[in-house]
């Protein structure tokens, strides 16, 4: 019987190099087992993806596939659920969050960029976002409108699928209809103005897939951006704004 998860905003540790070496390394095959029969509960939907070392000795990073990173003893009889930092004299590090970036580029580099809808800059990009994004979104319509600077400016827009209401929602439609389009940027741009497109339903689109996608990689909302280090950027930033966080201002 697994004992009541123990819950913890932040744990903190100061690491020594030794147990930052260690960190990250597949976990050993009995321990691994162990924890994947432990934890795993299908009927909640959680099952184990990966059982990992983490920098505590003792101490597993357990990833479920469809859910949340959480450490765990190597009986799984004790699981903390929050995010691990780090402190130096440079701070405080989000390892748990570090974790979460590799993760979110290494997903999304396995989506095929003709399953995207992607706004080029006229040469060569300086940098890229990816964006998660829905139709009827305020801040996503506000959004697409810097897209044009963003081109201007050297950042070239991916555009994923992800669908506020779920799938078979109007909004998921309206997705569909975009994705399905001969003029893919044409009929997105038109959708966001408001603009009336007869519904287009193809068979093999992408859309339910890239909103899983999005609910794995921790999409709550839209519009969310994943940056090209894997960062995670929810909710609206203008032109001007994203410059800044890309590191793009100063050139």
């Amino acid at each position: 019987m697994i004992n009541p998860i123990l819950r913890a905003t932040v744990a903190l540790a100061l690491l020594a190099v030794a147990s930052v070496a260690a960190a990250g390394k597949p976990a050993e095959k009995a321990v691994a087992d162990k924890l994947r029969a432990v934890l795993s509960m299908p009927t909640m939907g959680l099952e184990v993806g990966s059982v990992e070392t983490s920098v505590i000795p003792g101490l597993y990073e357990v990833q479920f596939t469809t859910g949340p990173v959480v450490y765990s003893t190597a009986t799984g009889e004790h699981v903390i659920l929050g995010d691990l930092f780090s402190v130096d004299d440079k701070g405080y590090t989000n390892l748990t969050e570090k974790r979460r970036d590799g993760e979110r580029l290494e997903k999304i580099a396995k989506v095929d960029e003709k399953d995207m809808i992607i706004f080029s800059p006229a040469g060569e990009p300086r940098a890229h976002i990816t964006v998660f994004t829905d139709v009827s979104c305020f801040y996503c319509q506000k959004l697409h409108q810097e897209v044009p600077e963003l081109n201007k400016r050297g950042v070239e827009v991916r555009y994923l699928a992800y669908p506020r209401s779920g799938v078979d929602s109007p909004g998921y439609r309206q997705l569909v209809t975009a994705w399905c389009a001969t003029d893919r940027q044409d009929t997105l741009t038109k959708l966001k103005s408001k603009e009336s497109v007869p519904e287009n339903i193809c068979a093999d689109n992408p859309v339910t897939a890239q909103y899983e996608l999005g609910q794995q990689l921790g999409v709550r909302g839209t519009p969310a951006m994943v940056t090209e280090d894997g960062t995670l950027i929810p909710g609206y930033q203008s032109a001007d704004d994203l410059m800044v966080t890309l590191g793009l201002n100063k050139d």
